[in-house]
């Protein structure tokens, strides 16, 4: 199962570390006009909380991770959050809130350092995965069924066997009314043996109330499951 937890821990670095310069600025040496807005907001069905990870970059997207100095600043719902740094991100300014009452809307408030504000709001949903899938799955189409999307909805879903050389599942499919139907022919891509289901829907925007070089707010949500998928023939009646 090493080739599975590597490839799941790659994903989330890729996703969530994306395009991230580790140098770190000033927000004295530019204009507020040049800060661009990186917001990601990260739940999963395993953690009790939700991640607000917010980066201010200088110039675009790939630009150094800014230090808001005085009287710059940046609140979730009216709460100031503080600065973090690490040597692979540079300057990020993160909180974390429970999980089980963060469904609804909210409002980041970006304070530049000549007093200008940029307020930005988000609507948070999960979802939840109806189906009990088995501990082993005969080959066929999986059904799945949801709660907490809409009527027509997207979500990405990853399929990963313990084969290095299979091509795995890694799309965005679409789930109408509901329901989502992972076909036996995409099933195909996997050997059998043990398998990692991931399943998350992910809305990635420009920020509506930006700087001139914008921004980017990205809302995800995932769950993950793990079975054994299992080629066995049926017996006529």
């Amino acid at each position: 199962m090493s080739r599975l937890l590597y490839f799941i821990f790659s994903v989330f670095l890729l996703n969530f570390y994306s395009c991230t310069s580790n140098e770190t600025g000033n927000s004295k040496e530019i204009n507020s006009d040049a800060v661009f807005f990186d917001y990601k907001v990260r739940g999963e069905e395993k953690d009790s909380s939700i991640t607000l990870y917010i980066q201010f970059k200088k110039g675009g997207p790939n630009g150094a991770a800014l230090v808001l100095d005085k009287p710059a600043s940046v609140q979730l719902d009216g709460e100031e959050i503080k600065v973090g740094s690490a040597k692979l991100t540079g300057a990020f300014y993160e909180i974390r809130k429970p999980s089980h009452s963060f469904s609804g809307k909210h409002t980041i408030l970006f304070t530049g350092f000549d007093n200008r504000d940029y307020a930005e709001e988000f609507v948070y949903r999960s979802f939840q995965l109806k189906t009990k899938l088995p501990a082993i799955f005969n080959r066929g189409d999986l059904a799945l069924d949801f709660e907490g999307l809409g009527p027509e909805d997207y979500i990405r879903v990853i399929a990963i066997d313990t084969s290095f050389t299979s091509r795995d599942i890694n799309e965005i499919d679409t789930v109408m009314n509901g329901r989502l139907v992972i076909s036996a022919s995409k099933l195909k891509n996997l050997v059998n043996g043990p398998i990692v289901l991931q399943l998350s829907r992910e809305t990635d925007k420009a920020v509506k109330n930006g700087t001139k070089v914008g921004g980017r707010i990205v809302v995800s949500y995932g769950l993950q499951r793990e079975f054994e998928l299992i080629s066995r023939a049926l017996k006529a009646p």
